[in-house]
């Protein structure tokens, strides 16, 4: 199956929402359920067990006044190493697959960003260190196999997902799907700097990996398309548009000015315009973290160049053919072509216009401040308002559906007491009693959601925690 054609829960838990909005008065929704009792597995059912993370969560938990906030952390932290780390080894190295949680395969975008909370304490614990390093070399693996594919399976001689076994692309042995999406090739450098970075360990960044992130560098310029469209295709069966490309697979015509194409977003929706710019701004950030670690571990100053060299050709674009104008001034556009097209709209998933500077990739402040604004509200035609929230959802989902990974984001790219406060209140109740985070909700209804075990957004929640506790502790106070 493929994320699409996953049977969606229909969340039954015994959480009665109050018929009054929200908004302002950012009322309490009115609960039934007890959420104060742990969800986690139980220690002998838990996939990795962290001593370090164990102590962050117990010390974190203290610090949140609301018991039901406070295990809502503590079940959503930890999710990624109690359900879907599979850790071993290849070739004598650690060798780590992480799955999505309800989906059995590994996309780059996903793993790297349910591991990149536990970072901070890959230092002090010798285990989790080389967890990440096996998430790491996996991942250099699979590029390996196919840069352009988004998802490998756990086990890299099963056959591919289901319903991605009849799609007109080529198909490698691993790959459970082949949706060539530009942030996953941002995702794993993203992870690799930051591992870099925190333990100091370069042992991951071997001849494999050079070759890997060499792939990378090359995959990005070929999807530039200044001789031609490139070798990547994609189509698929479907009743529902954004699961294929049009053009013969190739997706809608662009100029090549620079900016690199993308066949599909973040959602594993198809693109529109496939100068998807979140996306180029997510690669001009990897580019460069790729230059500094081609420079300062590989010696290889010709790939540091050439990533650099890459990254501000990209930039440069993006400043001449992804900023469009509003009535409150200019915005980053969504998706461009390069003849002048431009969608204006946002996504829940990250990388997203929401979500730059979380990923640090937003150059412009005042810019990325007038483009949130725009994005968060009904001027984004996929931001929805109702009686359980508000927040920005996606075609993936469809209309009305709010993503808490985008209330997520809300607040961790605010400066607002008031913008977060607001975004707590509204995770807590998307949880509709269950203990975790959800994919999606409907807007005025929390307990109609889309999947139970989604683990991208349950630890990205307990990162939100984690750092209002460190940041800002008095929001969790109250």
């Amino acid at each position: 199956m493929t994320r699409r054609s996953l049977m969606k829960s229909a969340g039954q838990v015994s959480l009665g929402l109050a018929a009054r909005s929200l908004w302002p008065s950012l009322a309490l929704a009115e609960q039934t359920g007890n959420m104060t009792t742990s969800q986690r597995p139980v220690a002998a059912d838990r996939k990795f067990h962290s001593a370090a993370v164990e102590e962050f969560i117990t010390q974190t938990s203290k610090r949140v006044a609301d018991p039901e906030l406070a295990m809502l952390f503590a079940n959503c932290y930890p999710n990624t190493l109690d359900t879907t780390v599979e850790p071993g080894t290849f070739e004598g190295k650690p060798d780590t697959a992480v799955i999505t949680g309800d989906i059995a395969a590994m996309w780059l975008r996903d793993s790297s960003a349910q591991v990149w909370p536990y970072l901070p304490f890959a230092s002090k614990d010798p285990a989790l260190r080389a967890l990440l390093e096996g998430v790491i070399r996996r991942q250099a693996r699979c590029i390996l196999i196919d840069p352009y594919a988004n998802a490998f399976m756990a086990d890299l001689s099963a056959p591919a997902l289901e319903g991605s076994r009849k799609d007109k692309t080529d198909m490698k042995q691993g790959v459970g799907e082949r949706k060539w999406e530009l942030d996953s090739l941002c995702y794993p450098i993203r992870l690799a700097h930051g591992y870099w970075k925190q333990t100091g360990d370069v042992k991951p960044f071997d001849a494999r990996w050079r070759q890997a992130v060499t792939l990378i560098v090359a995959t990005m310029r070929v999807q530039q398309r200044k001789h031609g469209e490139g070798p990547y295709r994609f189509q698929r069966v479907s009743d529902v548009a954004t699961e294929t490309l049009p053009s013969v697979g190739y997706g809608n015509p662009v100029k090549p000015v620079g900016l690199i194409a993308s066949g599909f977003r973040p959602s594993d929706d198809a693109c529109i315009f496939p100068f998807l710019v979140p996306a180029n701004l997510f690669a001009v950030t990897s580019l460069r973290h790729l230059a500094e670690m081609a420079h300062a571990i590989l010696h290889d100053e010709a790939l540091a160049n050439d990533a650099q060299t890459l990254a501000a050709e990209v930039e440069q674009a993006l400043r001449q053919y992804a900023i469009a104008p509003t009535k409150a001034g200019t915005i980053w556009a969504y998706e461009v072509d390069g003849f002048g097209s431009q969608l204006l709209m946002d996504d829940a998933n990250v990388p997203s216009l929401l979500g730059l500077p979380y990923i640090a990739s937003s150059p412009d402040a005042a810019l990325y401040a007038r483009t949130r604004s725009f994005v968060w509200s009904e001027q984004n035609p996929w931001f929805f308002h109702g009686a359980a929230g508000e927040g920005i959802g996606g075609p993936h989902e469809g209309k009305d559906m709010i993503w808490p990974m985008a209330q997520i984001i809300y607040a961790l790219t605010s400066t607002s007491d008031t913008e977060i406060r607001r975004s707590l209140v509204m995770l807590k109740a998307s949880s509709a009693g269950s203990g975790f985070m959800h994919e999606s909700y409907f807007k005025d209804d929390p307990k109609r959601f889309t999947r139970t075990w989604f683990a991208w957004a349950n630890t990205l929640f307990g990162e939100l925690v984690g750092h209002l506790a460190a940041t800002r502790p008095e929001l969790l106070h109250e």
